[in-house]
């Protein structure tokens, strides 16, 4: 991690899978595609240098789907979604903002992206400036 001084933990409901993030959200997003809807994901994005995987990365099980770029990593066991590879920023790591310890879902400004068309909202999105 790159040293930040404030850091988020998080993982699994089990156990199984541990992870902390450099930093703590304050802006999140919130997709409306197949499965993010279904796994009420909440992310945020972050540099890989930032995620540290804190149990055996064999502790994981992954799904792809459609193009394979995105790589959805989840529990085994009790089978939640902490975090993935996104098929956006393939070069860093979404958490799943409700997968973190002490986070106020209500004090995070929400971002909403429609994933239902992403190849053309993906355009929109990267065209819109940084969000602080």
């Amino acid at each position: 991690m790159n040293g930040a001084a404030e850091s988020s933990r998080g993982g699994c409901h089990c156990g199984r899978v541990a992870f902390e993030v450099a930093g703590r959200p304050a802006r999140v997003v919130e997709c409306n595609c197949s499965i993010c809807a279904k796994k009420a994901y909440l992310h945020w994005i972050v540099p890989k240098e930032d995620f540290q995987l804190l149990t055996p990365a064999e502790n994981l099980a992954i799904y792809t789907f459609s193009t394979g770029v995105a790589r959805h990593y989840f529990c085994p066991v009790c089978g939640v979604a902490p975090f993935y590879i996104p098929r956006s920023d393939p070069d860093k790591i979404d958490v799943n903002v409700r997968c973190l310890e002490g986070i106020d879902l209500d004090q995070l400004a929400i971002d909403r992206f429609d994933g239902r068309t992403w190849e053309s909202a993906i355009a929109g999105w990267r065209a819109t400036p940084e969000r602080d």
